[in-house]
């Protein structure tokens, strides 16, 4: 009897300790996500605006790339958290992104830090 109330009581603690660490684990990695996000999007719309003024063909296939990566991020969905795609979505983000700062000439590295996340040049 009492290895059966001990198991209930456990189970029941173990469930509800289990639901307060799923949200902190989920709220800490979508915002980790979103963060990501929002500095691609940022690099992309500001190098997309500096690249308008330059009309030869090599900045054509930038912008294109650019608006490439800029529509890959406007649709990625934000608001839906059982979106069954999210990781595979996501690596493709960060392999157009990868592919426009190779276009670009540029060395990004995107770091996820405990402090803040950071894009480098």
């Amino acid at each position: 009897r009492f290895h059966g109330e001990g198991y209930q009581e456990g189970y029941a603690e173990g469930s509800h300790a289990g639901m307060a660490e799923g949200r902190r684990y989920g709220a800490l990695h979508g915002a980790r996500i979103g963060s990501e996000i929002g500095c691609y999007l940022g690099f992309a719309l500001t190098w997309h605006c500096l690249l308008q003024k330059c009309t030869d063909e090599k900045n054509s296939k930038k912008i294109r790339a650019l608006d490439a990566l800029i529509g890959m991020l406007q649709k990625f969905p934000y608001e839906d958290a059982t979106y069954d795609k999210l990781q595979e979505d996501l690596e493709k983000i960060r392999g157009k992104f990868k592919q426009v700062c190779s276009m670009l000439n540029i060395q990004s590295d995107f770091r996820m830090g405990t402090e803040r996340s950071s894009l480098t040049f």
